[in-house]
């Protein structure tokens, strides 16, 4: 037999790094966050040679640092609703990416994660080891740096996986509970082609989506509707503008009090008649039917407790945070799936309950419109104490509130400005840091909303420490290099204040309260963060009186509005 016949037609080829980063591009990923390295030939070699050829690809974004390229991806994600692509250098860069892994296991945000792997081999293989740190990042278990926080794991092997390892990799990290996978990629494998005729394919392996038991619904529904004093304790939002609406019309009409304990997405509007304080007391002591919405830690049993046979319905991707070894809140019905359909579920489940109950929902309303006023008098008058010199983050918070008043505005906080003084009423609109506390999230992930949505206004707050966290030269570095024109807001005591409360919640009147300086809180000669923000050529200001933080503000968001570049204000505050 001819040999060129017995071989076929020839097959063609890209080299696998190429195949790989225009697979992601096909599946839906838009950007790649990316801070290459050694191992990076092949990806480099991949984008050209695909661009080179026609071949969509990803954009691929320069980062200065890998928490950076974490949080962007975090902060899209949760902009979008599409997980993204982040690439990092061997173990090293994956090191750095580890914080920003526990951040998105923690919330259930799924991410993409890749890190190129030191060549195997030191010779004779195209790919091979080429300079010392080849032998300086090799690791027995690269993956074991953020195996604990990611969903599934592996090592492409063979030039011809890439394309299914990433559809993989995409339906993994969107199927319920959502989350981050990583996979290594070594160089030599990246370097070896690959067949190129499948590159725009549809998705092979669809995400699983999961929603809830119709019968545990239909339960759930009928204690709900039944009960006398219900709540609800939201911690994560309601999944979409569509769970946000729903909810919210919900709770209205069945007139539901909302509890935020420690929210770090906005479930209902902060003036909704059903937003009640963030204060699980009086609520959960009297109540006998509630509703837990996506809430990793509803309450904190050491000081709330339950009324005697008051029943939990726990409701959410994982609403029993299997992730967390200890986590033991009572659920008496667990509903499992989406929220923003599960809610939407749960109202349409309720509808035709409400004709019945009606009296008792209209009696309860009356009580809850009483104490719901007296809790927005009891933030008047907090955020007033705090128009001080120093001011507190109350007054920063309030003032804040007035200078985004009528405009498409997403607020992050990382121990920044609290929630409870802010005016929101929409979906989006306020994200706090991660319960796992990875610092240094809020400015990264501004910078991916930002990327995702170039005409809103992003405003990231956050505290002194946790803005030295985010990498802050990195950080205003890609600032200004995408024009990236947010504005980051940074609330500045001069000391770790989330420690300082945590030693005085347990010794109240222990010796370190009793300390002229507490130990290891004090951050203490404060930098001057205006300067770091100007050598990225911010608009940056520092406010130390009260009375002109709304305006400073304003012109702040001026300069972004008609200047289109980043700009950072500094308040200086009390403990």
């Amino acid at each position: 037999m001819n040999e060129a016949h017995a071989a076929g037609p020839a097959v063609a080829t890209i080299t696998a790094g190429g195949a790989l980063l225009a697979r992601l591009k096909a599946v839906g990923v838009d950007y790649i966050f990316a801070n290459s390295g050694t191992d990076f030939p092949p990806i480099i070699e991949g984008l050209a040679e695909a661009a080179a050829k026609d071949i969509p690809l990803p954009v691929s974004l320069v980062m200065p640092h890998e928490t950076a390229a974490m949080g962007m991806a975090h902060g899209y994600y949760l902009a979008t609703g599409r997980p993204q692509a982040v690439m990092a250098h061997t173990n090293v860069g994956l090191a750095n990416c580890a914080i920003g892994a526990i951040n998105a296991a923690t919330e259930h945000v799924p991410v993409l994660l890749f890190s190129g792997r030191t060549p195997v081999t030191e010779q004779g293989r195209f790919g091979a080891r080429t300079v010392p740190i080849g032998w300086g990042q090799e690791m027995r278990d690269q993956t074991a740096l953020v195996r604990e926080a990611v969903k599934w794991d592996y090592e492409l092997r063979f030039p011809e996986q890439a394309l299914d390892l990433v559809d993989r990799a995409y339906a993994v990290a969107n199927s319920t509970p959502k989350g981050p996978v990583y996979v290594s990629l070594p160089r030599e494998v990246l370097c070896e082609p690959c067949p190129a005729e499948n590159l725009a394919a549809p998705l092979s392996i669809q995400p699983a989506r999961a929603a809830p038991d119709p019968q545990a619904l239909s339960e759930a529904a009928e204690l709900l509707a039944g009960a006398k004093r219900p709540v609800v304790f939201a911690q994560r939002g309601a999944g979409n503008e569509e769970g946000f609406a729903a909810l919210s019309r919900w709770a209205e009409a069945w007139a539901i009090p909302v509890c935020q304990y420690w929210a770090i997405q906005l479930a209902i509007p902060t003036g909704h008649p059903m937003h009640v304080d963030q204060n699980p007391e009086p609520w959960l002591s009297e109540a006998d039917v509630v509703l837990v919405v996506d809430a990793l830690a509803p309450w904190s049993p050491d000081i709330h407790r339950l009324a005697d046979g008051c029943k939990v319905i726990q409701l959410g991707e994982d609403p029993l945070y299997t992730r967390f070894p200890v986590r033991n809140f009572r659920s008496d019905l667990t509903l499992v799936g989406e929220v923003s359909e599960s809610l939407q579920a749960l109202e349409q489940a309720m509808a035709p309950r409400l004709e019945v109950a009606q009296g008792v929902v209209e009696r309860r309303r009356a009580v809850i419109a009483g104490r719901v006023k007296k809790i927005r008098e009891a933030i008047t008058q907090r955020v007033e104490a705090g128009r001080t010199r120093p001011m507190t983050k109350d007054w920063a918070s309030h003032c804040l509130s007035e200078a985004i008043a009528g405009k498409r505005a997403t607020v992050l906080s990382e121990l920044g400005c609290p929630m409870a003084p802010l005016m929101l009423d929409s979906a989006g609109s306020w994200y706090q840091e991660p319960h796992s506390g990875g610092l240094g999230w809020a400015f990264p992930a501004a910078l991916g909303m930002q990327i995702a949505d170039r005409e809103k206004l992003i405003v990231a707050t956050m505290g002194d420490g946790s803005y030295m966290f985010s990498n802050p030269v990195a950080c205003h570095q890609i600032a200004e290099a995408l024009e990236l024109p947010v504005l980051v807001v940074v609330v500045n005591n001069a000391e770790w204040f989330a420690v300082r409360q945590s030693v005085l919640g347990i010794y109240p009147d222990g010796y370190a309260a009793k300390a002229n300086t507490m130990p290891l809180t004090a951050l203490s000669p404060s930098p001057d963060f205006t300067k770091i923000a100007e050598a990225s050529r911010a608009w940056a200001a520092r406010v130390e009186d009260p009375d002109e933080l709304t305006a400073t503000l304003r012109e702040a968001i001026r300069h972004i509005e008609t200047r289109r570049t980043h700009a950072l204000v500094e308040i200086a505050i009390r403990s």
